[in-house]
Parts: structure tokens; C-alpha cells; sequence
């Protein structure tokens, strides 16, 4: 049984304990929130003892309570943080983006490998069903030649920042916006499946706020190019799509993964879609439990360099753009 403790007590931490608990081997243990009746209430809704609630988050990382961590905060605290629970033993499942840029992630990498413990982020597609469904169906297609995801999503936090309020999700003090948010979803397939790519080109609508409300990045390959969409401004219905020269797959939600059909150039379809349960987290949660039981340290599937590869990319975008958070300069 691996017990784990939560740092943040929002949708996606009861999302990701929903998914989790389909696990055998996964025990809720500990919870964090800064506000001590945000943990007791978090606590009792997920029937852990009220004594295993924590205010502070060093207390939480050298308790004997937990084994293991989810991490839901603030994209700009997930690298602390990690980097405090690995250096306190613990194993780290850190939400997407996993840090706020490159240099970060690679201190959090150096933090896992000098106190060997696990490290992974949570980009719960790449364990998806149905994107394995996607890679074991690409040759169906031929010769790839455009890789596109779009990801637009229409804030409800939106409304409140043109009031004049500023929500987590548009502050840059958060390393937040609309790349980190939504488009790390778009580029995070691009490298599992395509690798790096030569050269980006990127823009973006700047806010007042000094984030992205939305963006579009183009990628170079050799034989083939990349187009991602991302926006939390306005609302896109549009599929992503992997064209080849036989035909294309159609993906119904990049960030989500739950319908995927080929339409081949003749206008014939083929139903690829995988059986994939409700609670999808739960394939992240068990990939990462399961890496615990048998001692790695390292996803092959969530690598480290497939991590790396894909904060360059966000790096780069955000430099061309003018997207700079305070912790780019730290």
C-alpha cells in the first residue's frame, strides 16, 4: 500500500483521488491546505483523520504519514515543493506543467536522481488508452505531414479579469496562462509522438496582466509541421487531427482523449477508439504507483526528457512572445 498526502484541495485533487482509488495499492493519508478548515473539511470529505491534516508543508514532507505526493498548487510553486518532498524521501506526481521552465524542471530532476526517488508528471494523456490507440494506429495513415491540436477553452475566470480582479489562472506570478494551462496539453503529445522539432515559431495575445489569453505555435519538422491552438478568450468545437498522406486520425479532445476514428482519403472511417474508464486518472495514478512497487525512479512513458523536451518548447514560445514570469529570473 502506498499512502500518499495532497498539497491543494481543488477539482483536480478530488479529481486525481477518484482515479487513484480505483487502485488497490493507493491510501490517502495526509492532506495540506494553507487554510487549516479547507484541510479539516478536505479531510473528512476523503475520510482521513482530522490529525492528518497539515498547515505546513515541511511538517507534511517529514512526516512518516506518507510515502508518496500529489501536488495540485500553483504552477510556480510545483518546483519548491517537489524538490522539499523529494529531499524529504518522499516520491512526487506533480500536476502539469510540472515547473514553471526548463531550469526548473531540471532541479527537480537533479533532486530525484541525488535522494532516488520517483518523479513524474502528471500528464494524464499520455497513459490514456486511447492515445496508445493513437501511436499503434499512426501507420494506418502513412506518411505523416501535419501534426494539429487545438485546445480553446472560454474561462469562466475570464469575466472576473475583465472586471478588473485577477484570478490565479491570469497571473503571471502564478506562472500561469493560457500555454501553461491549456496548450501543454497540445505540445505534450507533438514530442511523445514526433520528438523534438527543428525550429517554433510562435504567437500569442498578450494580456494586461502580463499572461497569455491565448496563443498558436507552428513547428518544423523535416518532412512534416506541427500546429497547436490554445486560448482560455474564446471557445473552439474543432477536433485535433494527425494527417497523413492515406488519411487522418481525428481526436475528439486532446486534453481528454476519448474518441478516436480514422478517415482515410477515400472518405471510409474506422472506429480506433479503446475501451477507457470514466476516472481517467486512474491510468496515471496506477503508472505511477506501479513504478513505486517496483523501485524506479523514472517513467519511461513520462520521461524526464520527454519532459524536458516539452518545457523547451513552452520556454522558447513564451520568450518570442513576451510571456516572463518572476520565476525566469530567479
Amino acid at each position: 500500500m502506498v499512502r500518499f498526502g495532497v498539497v491543494g484541495t481543488n477539482w483536480i485533487t478530488d479529481a486525481f483521488i477518484k482515479g487513484a482509488s480505483v487502485v488497490g495499492d493507493f491510501k490517502l493519508n495526509a492532506v495540506y491546505s494553507r487554510n487549516r478548515e479547507k484541510a479539516k473539511e478536505f479531510a473528512l470529505k476523503h475520510e482521513v483523520s482530522e490529525g492528518n491534516t497539515f498547515t505546513n508543508l515541511e511538517d507534511m514532507a517529514k512526516s512518516n504519514l506518507i510515502d508518496a505526493v500529489y501536488i495540485a498548487s500553483p504552477n510556480s510553486l510545483h518546483s519548491r515543493q517537489s524538490i522539499l518532498f523529494l529531499e524529504n524521501k518522499k516520491h512526487v506526481i506533480c500536476e502539469k506543467p510540472i515547473a514553471s521552465n526548463s531550469r526548473e524542471l531540471k532541479d527537480m530532476i537533479k533532486a530525484s536522481k541525488e535522494n532516488n526517488r520517483l518523479l513524474m508528471e502528471a500528464m494524464k494523456t499520455s497513459f490514456l488508452p486511447n492515445f496508445k490507440a493513437i501511436g499503434d494506429n499512426l501507420y494506418k495513415i502513412g506518411k505523416v505531414r501535419r501534426y494539429y491540436a487545438s485546445y480553446c477553452q472560454y474561462s469562466s475566470r475570464y469575466d472576473a479579469y475583465k472586471e478588473g480582479k485577477l484570478p490565479n489562472i491570469f497571473n503571471k506570478e502564478f506562472s500561469a496562462g493560457a500555454l501553461m494551462d491549456l496548450g501543454v496539453y497540445c505540445v505534450h503529445p507533438l514530442v511523445q509522438l514526433f520528438g523534438r522539432p527543428n525550429s517554433i515559431r510562435a504567437n500569442s495575445l498578450l494580456l494586461d496582466s502580463g499572461v497569455d489569453g491565448e496563443g498558436s505555435i507552428l513547428l518544423s519538422y523535416d518532412d512534416m509541421d506541427g500546429v497547436i491552438m490554445y486560448s482560455k478568450v474564446c471557445q473552439s468545437y474543432l477536433p485535433s487531427e494527425i494527417q497523413g498522406e492515406k488519411g487522418s486520425i481525428v481526436i475528439d479532445k486532446i486534453g481528454e482523449i476519448e474518441n478516436v476514428k480514422i478517415v482515410y482519403k477515400n472518405g471510409e472511417t474506422e472506429d480506433v477508439t479503446a475501451p477507457q474508464i470514466k476516472e481517467n486518472m486512474y491510468y496515471e495514478a496506477k503508472e505511477f504507483i506501479e513504478l513505486i512497487n517496483r523501485g524506479e525512479t523514472e517513467s519511461k512513458v513520462n520521461s524526464f526528457e520527454i519532459g524536458l523536451m516539452a518545457m523547451e518548447i513552452m520556454d522558447e514560445a513564451r520568450n518570442q512572445t513576451g510571456v516572463k514570469f518572476p520565476a525566469d529570473e530567479s
